[in-house]
């Protein structure tokens, strides 16, 4: 998305101030990037700037959300989380988790496709498995899902659902065992998909009648999964509601607020995130900040607002594996948050200012500072495309 060049004295409350027109370090402002919110801020903005570029993805994405902090702590659990590795340390467990658990879709896929049982104990296997690399450290989940993203390794949605969905319920700080129920649930919610056409359930309904025929896949989910033995008893029910939507505009039966249980509620914002950033055929293959902005726009209409708020803050500003540009020119991939200072994540910088492939690559933290020059540190210019960059990370980390 192109940054928009405003004059300060034509600036209003609530735009997302993405770029001045002089270094950061030059003005008393702390964090790279902020929404104008008071007139404080305009103040040093007048007296430091004559004109801005202002992001018009964010603008309302980061706008203050009417939510209050009454309604955060009804959907926030108390479980403390500290991460136990670093993302260097975990990746290849997390890899070795993700290998696993997309095995493990497989032989329920084929055990579907012949109408064979799922064997639950598998599918249990593997969400316990994505649980214990997620509470250790959610940035290497995250990441892998990334960077997997285009690889054959992936037959279908649903171990990224299911990674989403853990990483999602571990920011709520939601116990453990709920985490692992969300990210069986995040494996199984679409399995009656598998009793599609293959060519709809990839792309998706492209007409009325096709529409029909693909919703018709969430009942075939809580058609198996109610006859499978050993499936914890509240899946079945669970995985009829990813589509449902607070306002009752959702499918198959029209839910509406707290008719659609909390795990529904989470489950369908993972997933319509899940299918705005996917790649072709899967999704729409939209930026992170594109998909939240849409996310955002639908807050109590099709999405619990509360719930919309957290998410946002738990994918952030630069998500996971987002390609970012520096002022240096040279081109980053995020590899892990910093939830202090979101926009000074820590980065692996991966092509030089004239394009070329770096090797070895740098690592970066950007929350120390590092410079650019004597006088310069380094920060994020903007986010690209992940299209946009010719190399395969997969090669830099496994």
């Amino acid at each position: 998305m192109e940054l928009v060049e405003i004059p300060v004295e034509k600036l209003s409350f609530g735009m997302f101030i993405s770029k001045l027109d002089r270094p950061w370090t030059e003005t008393p402002f702390v964090f790279q990037g902020f929404v104008l919110k008071s007139e404080k801020q305009l103040g040093v903005l007048r007296k430091y700037c004559k004109h801005v570029f202002v992001d018009p993805e964010k603008v309302e994405l980061l706008d203050v959300a009417k939510v209050t902090a009454e309604d955060i702590a009804k959907i926030r659990g108390t479980t403390v989380y500290k991460e136990a590795a670093s993302v260097e340390v975990e990746l290849p467990r997390a890899q070795k988790a993700f290998s696993d658990t997309a095995l493990i879709v497989k032989e329920l896929s084929r055990a579907v496709e012949v109408g064979s049982s799922i064997d639950t104990a598998r599918s249990q296997e593997a969400a316990a498995q994505i649980t214990e690399s997620v509470v250790r450290n959610p940035d290497a989940m995250a990441l892998l899902i990334k960077l997997q993203e285009k690889s054959e390794a992936t037959l279908s949605r649903a171990v990224e659902i299911s990674v989403m969905m853990t990483i999602f319920g571990r920011f709520l700080q939601l116990p453990p065992e709920k985490l692992e129920i969300l990210g069986m649930l995040g494996l199984l919610q679409d399995v009656g998909k598998l009793k599609l056409p293959a060519e709809l359930a990839a792309r998706g309904p492209s007409n009325e009648t096709e529409t029909e025929l693909y919703r018709t896949h969430v009942n075939h989910s809580v058609r198996i999964l109610s006859s499978t033995s050993g499936v914890p008893p509240e899946i079945p029910g669970l995985a009829s509601l990813h589509h449902e939507r607070f306002d009752g505009s959702g499918y198959p039966r029209g839910l509406r607020g707290d008719a659609i249980a909390f795990y529904g509620l989470i489950a369908g914002i993972v997933d319509t995130f899940d299918t705005l950033t996917a790649p072709q055929p899967f999704g729409a293959n939209l930026s992170p900040a594109k998909a939240l902005s849409i996310i955002y726009k639908e807050r109590g209409k099709q999405f619990h607002p509360a719930l919309v708020e957290q998410f946002i803050q738990c994918i952030g500003v630069f998500p996971v594996g987002s390609v970012v540009e520096l002022n240096s020119g040279e081109v980053a991939i995020v590899i892990a948050q910093n939830m202090v200072r979101r926009m000074q994540p820590r980065i692996m910088v991966v092509k030089s200012a004239e394009g070329n492939p770096l090797r070895p690559y740098k690592m970066l933290d950007l929350m120390k500072e590092p410079k650019v020059r004597l006088d310069e540190p380094y920060r994020i210019q903007r986010s690209l495309e992940y299209d946009s960059v010719d190399i395969d990370p997969r090669e830099l980390f496994l």
